[in-house]
């Protein structure tokens, strides 16, 4: 038996909920493990608190896949560990066959990320343990999601600090580069090779349907009364209202705008630095027969907006989507900077009666400082909020309460008015 050992004087952040146990809070190992081993992990007295696979020279020195002490971490356990994972995706999400099936510590599968495509699955491999155990994981996501094709797109920075060379390339089955799929009843291109991550980001499904009810007004338009509705309480169509003016920036291959667009936005603006992401994105448009009320620029989103600006230009709602700003506490301060100068840009361009909506996927910055920079901006852009909504990552990316490192989405709606 292969064991790791806990100091006494830690802190208690395993019983807390957290999957990791850095190097500094182990005291002893007995059996001598190697990298990538399963162990047994034990407090200074000896009693059982899980077991997890073992790395010698990460900075994590365990990461916790069961919080049975008894558990056997072999093949059998990753399947059964995978089918539950896909169970709660199919109680949630009974809708889709495309969503995250697996995330990691939060299904307890630490290190390894499913995406699944309808038909394809696309793998994450981000531990040294289970790299190991690659074989293994494609035989438990093709049997338990059913798919045709595995693709792996363990490409992720992060993998060095496993001591782990980048890898893409099939690993099961015929695997095309390009994939369909649909979200919200929407159609999009997901491109599993070249794509960022594994090409798609279903975290802002359920946050993409939420711009229904900002987008069909404009910010100085009151509700109609005259509507017919259907029997649920949905507006028959969209032409009876006149729709929102849309700014989406940092589109990346443009899931909000095609949302947008779809819910009756009178014209989308969609910004990426990527030309590469702004021809995806137009790609989507198109696809959904929405390019009539769209343009596409590409173009540095922070000198856009000071353009935008300059030339008193107004949009009745601003989306920010942008990339993590911060990949690590030390990169927080500068973030949090960058946040402040994007979110103050954007709100100028808000009349009163507009929305901003905002993202952060930084997961070292915390929810209320996050929307403590947010207020900064406000008061410097003499504007005064409302929070209408406040959200994270879908269903299919769960939160474990004591990580808070699992709670990296950060999705807000402020209504927009200005001040004296």
């Amino acid at each position: 038996m292969k064991e790791v050992f806990l100091k006494k004087d830690r802190r208690k952040r395993l019983e807390a909920g957290h999957p990791w146990i850095y190097q500094n809070e182990i005291a002893s190992v007995k059996g001598d493990p190697v990298t990538g081993d399963a162990v047994v992990i034990r407090n200074h007295q000896g009693h059982g608190l899980g077991a997890g696979f073992y790395h010698a020279e990460s900075q994590i020195g365990v990461r916790i896949a069961s919080y049975d002490s008894t558990e056997t971490l072999n093949d059998a356990w990753l399947k059964r560990t995978l089918t539950k994972a896909w169970l709660h995706r199919k109680r949630f999400l009974a809708q889709t066959s495309s969503c995250r099936a697996a995330f990691g510590e939060a299904d307890y599968l630490p290190g390894l990320i499913v995406d699944k495509y309808g038909d394809v699955a696309v793998i994450q491999v981000l531990s040294a343990a289970m790299e190991l155990r690659k074989d293994a994981i494609v035989r438990a996501v093709r049997d338990v999601l059913s798919v045709t094709c595995v693709y792996e797109r363990s490409d992720a920075p992060v993998r060095a600090l496993e001591g782990l060379a980048e890898s893409v390339g099939p690993l099961y089955g015929e695997c095309e580069d390009v994939v369909e799929i649909k979200e919200n009843g929407l159609s999009f291109i997901v491109d599993i090779a070249e794509g960022q991550k594994t090409g798609h980001f279903f975290d802002q499904r359920e946050n993409r349907a939420a711009l229904a009810s900002l987008v069909r007004f404009a910010a100085a338009e009151k509700p109609r009364t005259d509507l017919r509705y259907h029997e649920g309480g949905a507006a028959l169509a969209h032409a009876a209202r006149s729709g929102a003016t849309v700014l989406d920036c940092f589109s990346h291959t443009g899931g909000f705008s095609v949302h947008a667009l779809h819910y009756g936005a009178a014209h989308v603006t969609t910004v990426d630095a990527s030309e590469k992401a702004i021809e995806a994105a137009a790609r989507n448009i198109k696809k959904n027969e929405l390019e009539d009320r769209s343009t596409r620029l590409v173009a540095n989103a922070f000198d856009l907006l000071r353009e935008y600006e300059r030339d008193k230009k107004t949009f009745d709602v601003v989306i920010l989507d942008p990339p993590a700003f911060a990949k690590n506490r030390a990169a927080v301060p500068g973030a949090l900077r960058g946040y402040k100068e994007i979110n103050l840009r954007a709100l100028k361009l808000i009349p009163d009666g507009g929305f901003l909506v905002t993202a952060s996927c930084s997961s070292p910055i915390t929810r209320a400082a996050w929307h403590a920079v947010i207020e900064e901006a406000a008061v410097d852009a003499h504007k005064l909020l409302r929070l209408i909504d406040d959200r994270s990552a879908g269903a299919d990316h769960p939160r474990r309460i004591g990580m808070p490192e699992s709670d990296y989405l950060k999705f807000s709606v402020f209504q927009v008015q200005s001040r004296s």
